[in-house]
This record gives C-alpha cells, sequence and structure tokens, in this order.
C-alpha cells in the first residue's frame, strides 16, 4: 500500500513528475502535518557522550533579521560540512569532505588526475581520511586488473595512506590479514562510517553508506582526484524525497524486497539527482545491514544519496568501530520535502526485478514459471552476514538440495567468518555454510564484489554463457553479470534461496510459511 505527498509548492508541478498512476494517491500539502513526526524520540538510544549533538543547533539569524528555515537531514549534513548556515534544494556549495574512499577500479584514474593537476610530488590533503580498498578484479588472472592494485598500493605506500587494506597474495585472501573485500560493506565494518559525516567514493553504491545518518554519495575519477588533494568537492544540494514504511515486517520479506517495491513505484529515474530519506516504524526495526541494503540501491532510482536517521541501533553498531566523535543531525519538523511516499510493509510481498532493469518490478509468485539456470548470493546489496542468515533459514526449512547451481561470495573476510563460525537461529548450532553444503551449493568463495559486474572472464561465477540468474545483487542490465544476453532477476536472498531449491523463480513462502 502506498500514500504519495506532495510537499512542493504546485501539486500539478509535482505530479507531472509520476506516473499517472499516482496521481491518485496525491493529498494536500494540509494533510502533510499531520504524517509528519520528530525524530528526537530516538534520544533515549544516544549514548551520553553524544546526547549534546542531536538537537537541532539554535544558529543566529542572519543581520538581515530573516529567521532560519527548517532543513532536511541531507541538507543539515551539507550545511555543516560547507560551514554555512542554512541551504536550500539547488544551492551550490564546496563541501568539506570526512572519508574519501577509492578502489582498484577507479583508484589509478583518480590517482592518474591527481598526479597531473597537483604534481607528481603533491601530497594528498589528509592521509587519515583516504580509504583505499581493493575489492572489485582481485582473484583473476587478468594482467590489467592485477596491474590496477599494483597502482593504487603504490600510491598508498608512496602517500603513506593509512587506512590500505592491501591483497598480496591472491592464492589464499586468508593470509592477508589487511585485506578486507567489498568496500561498501568492509567501510561500515572497519569504522568509517558515521551519522553527520560527509563521505565521497568513486563508486556509485557509496551511497549504501547513508545507511548510518550520512551524506554518503558516488564521484567520478576526475572529482576523485580532485578531492585527494584538497579535501573539498563542489556539490549542488540535493531535494528530498521522504520515504515512510510503517508496519511489522512480516517474516518472508527483506529490505531487498522494499528496495524493489520502491523502485517499482518510481522508477530508475523517479530519484534523479534527489536525496532519499527512509523513516517509519519499520525502518526503525531494522538491523544495519538490512538498513544497508535499503540505502545501497537509491542510486538504481538516481538517487544522489540514500539516508536513514541514526539512532540507537546505529549507536549499538558503531560502539566497537569508531572512537572518532560524530554528531547525528535530523530533519527538522518542519522541513520541506519535495514528496512523501507512504507504504504499509505489512501488506507487501516478495517481489524481483526482471530483465533488464531494477524498476521492471513483478511479484515473485507472478514469475513461478521462470525457469532459472543459476542463483548468485552475494556483493555489496546482498553478500552480507545477514543475508547469508536469511539464505540459511530458507535452506534449512526445506530440508531439500538445490536444483540449479547455487554460488555464494561472501562481501568480506568477516562475512567469510560468520559464514563459517556463526550458529544459525533454529538450526541445532548449524553454521551457514554447513547447511550450504547439506543443500548441496557451491562451496563459499573468496570475498569480493566477483561476478556482481561481470568482470574478466576467470572471474568467480560469471556469467560466461547466455543464461538466466536469480541474484541478490544490484543491476541487470544487459552484460552486467557478463554475457550480454544473460538475464539477471534481482531478488531478496530469500527468494534467491527459494528459487535455488526448485529451479524457478519462487516466492519464499513457499517455504516460510
Amino acid at each position: 500500500m502506498l500514500l504519495l505527498t506532495t510537499a512542493s509548492a504546485s501539486i500539478s508541478m509535482a505530479s507531472s513528475l509520476l506516473s499517472p498512476s499516482f496521481t491518485s494517491f496525491l493529498r494536500t500539502k494540509k494533510d502533510l502535518s499531520l504524517s509528519t513526526f520528530s525524530y528526537h524520540r530516538c534520544l533515549k538510544g544516544v549514548p551520553r557522550r553524544i546526547r549534546c549533538a542531536v538537537s537541532t543547533p539554535q544558529r543566529q539569524p542572519s543581520t538581515t533579521g530573516s529567521v532560519r528555515t527548517a532543513m532536511t537531514l541531507t541538507e543539515k549534513i551539507l550545511a555543516k560540512a560547507s560551514e554555512k548556515a542554512q541551504l536550500s534544494p539547488g544551492d551550490n556549495v564546496w563541501v568539506n569532505v570526512d572519508v574519501f574512499m577509492t578502489h582498484d577500479v577507479c583508484g589509478p584514474g583518480s590517482i592518474g588526475v591527481f598526479k597531473r593537476e597537483f604534481g607528481e610530488d603533491a601530497k594528498v590533503w589528509d592521509r587519515e581520511k583516504v580509504v583505499m580498498i581493493p575489492d572489485h578484479y582481485i582473484f583473476t588472472n587478468d594482467e590489467r586488473a592485477n596491474r590496477n592494485v599494483d597502482i593504487i598500493r603504490d600510491f598508498c605506500h608512496e602517500q603513506n595512506i593509512k587506512y590500505f587494506y592491501d591483497i598480496t597474495d591472491r592464492s589464499n585472501f586468508k593470509a592477508n590479514p589487511d585485506y578486507k573485500g567489498v568496500c561498501h560493506v568492509a567501510l561500515a565494518q572497519e569504522g568509517h562510517c558515521r551519522p553527520g559525516e560527509v563521505l565521497l567514493g568513486t563508486d556509485s553504491h557509496t551511497c549504501t553508506a547513508g545507511a548510518f545518518g550520512q551524506f554518503a554519495t558516488g564521484i567520478g575519477t576526475t572529482d576523485g582526484g580532485f578531492v585527494l588533494g584538497t579535501g573539498k568537492l563542489l556539490l549542488k544540494v540535493p531535494p528530498t524525497l521522504r520515504f515512510v514504511l510503517d508496519g511489522e515486517m512480516p517474516n518472508y520479506l527483506l529490505s531487498k524486497d522494499l528496495i524493489l517495491q520502491i523502485i517499482g513505484e518510481i522508477t530508475v529515474a523517479g530519484a534523479t539527482y534527489k536525496s532519499m530519506e527512509f523513516v517509519g516504524t519499520t525502518i526503525e526495526s531494522l538491523n544495519m545491514e538490512e538498513r544497508m541494503t535499503l540505502c545501497n540501491m537509491a542510486v538504481e532510482a538516481g538517487g544522489k544519496n540514500g539516508v536513514i536517521p541514526a539512532d540507537g541501533t546505529t549507536f549499538k553498531y558503531l560502539e566497537d568501530k569508531t572512537s572518532v566523535p560524530y554528531e547525528p543531525v535530523y530533519s527538522d519538523q518542519q522541513a520541506s520535502f519535495l514528496s512523501e511516499y507512504r507504504f504499509d510493509v505489512s501488506k507487501l510481498e516478495p517481489v524481483v526485478a526482471k530483465p533488464h532493469s531494477p524498476d521492471n518490478r513483478a511479484l515473485a509468485r507472478e514469475c513461478k514459471d521462470v525457469k532459472i539456470d543459476r542463483v548468485y548470493i552475494g556483493s555489496c546489496t546482498g553478500g552480507k552476514t545477514e543475508d547469508f542468515m536469511a539464505a540459511a533459514k530458507v535452506f534449512l526449512a526445506s530440508g531439500k538440495k538445490v536444483k540449479v547451481p547455487t554460488y555464494l561470495v561472501p562481501a568480506t573476510q568477516k562475512v567469510w567468518m560468520d559464514v563459517y563460525s556463526l550458529p544459525v537461529p533454529g538450526s541445532g548450532g548449524k553454521t551457514c555454510s554447513q547447511i550450504f553444503e547439506e543443500a548441496g551449493c557451491d562451496t563459499p568463495a573468496s570475498p569480493s564484489c566477483a561476478a556482481c559486474l561481470g568482470g574478466p572472464k576467470d572471474t568467480y561465477a560469471r556469467m560466461n554463457e547466455p543464461q538466466v540468474c536469480v541474484s541478490t545483487t544490484n543491476r541487470n542490465f544487459p552484460g552486467r553479470m557478463g554475457h550480454k544476453e544473460g538475464q539477471v532477476y534481482l531478488a531478496s536472498p530469500y527468494t534467491a534461496a527459494a528459487s535455488a531449491l526448485t529451479g524457478y523463480v519462487t516466492d519464499p513462502r513457499e517455504f516460510l510459511q
């Protein structure tokens, strides 16, 4: 169930941005006040050391006597980062960057721009705010891919970069204690994601970190080179779309279903250069990894960033991850949102995105006649510990073996260790790896991005033939996972596991109810 509220001055203007089927959901601006609620209630879960920073700071009026206008969460973060008292959508401001991340694919390009523009002997603006994570094309014999890792390694040694998660022995990832795996998951696990900060990365799924109540977005290699040299970037303040998700989450849904539902509603262009703010009782009930999945795919709707207000769950996750002080901020109660979408999550069903677009939404049960050739569980979107726990839950409930090759790629070393060590609830102490083995899945692979974006032909689980795959990844464009004639159905780990058991796209309720 979805309701859409427009908070712009002209309802007709906002309506023109939506598909005709949405116009019946429009309500007047007057109604918006009835559904607006304050997030300061989450102060109960705020640690005392940062509690004083949660309340909206009181700024002095300008010399003209004007009163400060209410701002959204994203506007507040960018205002702080640009040292401005007030920002509005459309403003262009120089933003101070708290963390800059790059990896083996885009790192060499950013380094090249940096050296060309700032000089061969130039130093990065802050060696402790640069994070370099090889993760994309790692376990391959492709010489150019290997050279990319060599380039960022040389640069990190030259610049004495503090956070470089290197890999030198590709034959055994466990022999590399510094190696982490997929950058967006590693950033969170290593404490680089903090509320109220600005995190920029040369990867479109950098928006994953918005789950921590920070502004996080992807940038290109040219901007990356500029950030390396200055620690700043010129950004346009995006307007904010607010998504209110309420209701108890059914036991057969995961946040992948929620974001595919949203993208299906607004299309892959529905949030173009807009902030997507996720709130509501359902969001508050999600753990951090499920929140990361939600923000991860904001870019699939064209979003500049996805963001979730920090709360007790956020602070608890960060307790043993970082000692860096942070200041969470929240949207003002009277902040202006371009549009508001409301969902009753209790009424939603498992969905998939059919080829070849993340907005090609369909109910999983409507695709039960689609025969598949393989299942892939992995990536920054669907390769976290909770994702594998969810898949194991379905395999455990079925007691059956998979009918198609099922590839498992943990996002990071930590996730890989969790797969082999953490007991699955209700399993009598069995780990995910034991359950996967009993179900006939492939042995969990070395942590990396692997086949999510195709890669060299020797990449693990790459689609080198025109097959049909159900995948927990984030994109299903032609050629995304390898072969340009391959067909990818995006799905939650529940749906992916259920589909592996039947050999067809399958609603997980077949095994979970």
